[in-house]
């Protein structure tokens, strides 16, 4: 399973990518996390479904620091590729 997650609101500059990545870590899951030119966090995880749920409740909070406005959540039954890790893009930051 795979789900494509869309989170907004104050998510850069709090340490969101790298307390996600400890979080995907945590359940097993593979994708990737990266900072959005529009101030937003974009994730593609994969993994069991109920491991990505819990991963998605834990970005509608994400760290102590921020505070999320709106979390979209896109699912993928067959993803095209399978990840092997979970990893924090840094380009364009």
């Amino acid at each position: 399973m795979q789900a494509t997650i869309h989170i907004r609101g104050h998510v850069q500059g709090v340490f969101f990518r790298a307390t996600a990545k400890e979080e995907a870590d945590k359940r097993g899951l593979f994708g990737w996390i990266k900072n959005e030119t529009d101030g937003s966090v974009s994730a593609l995880v994969q993994g069991s479904e109920a491991d990505i749920q819990t991963f998605i409740e834990w970005c509608s909070e994400g760290p102590s620091a921020a505070r999320v406005t709106k979390v979209e959540v896109e699912w993928d039954e067959k993803p095209a590729k399978h990840l092997k890790s979970f990893d924090i893009v840094h380009e364009g930051c």
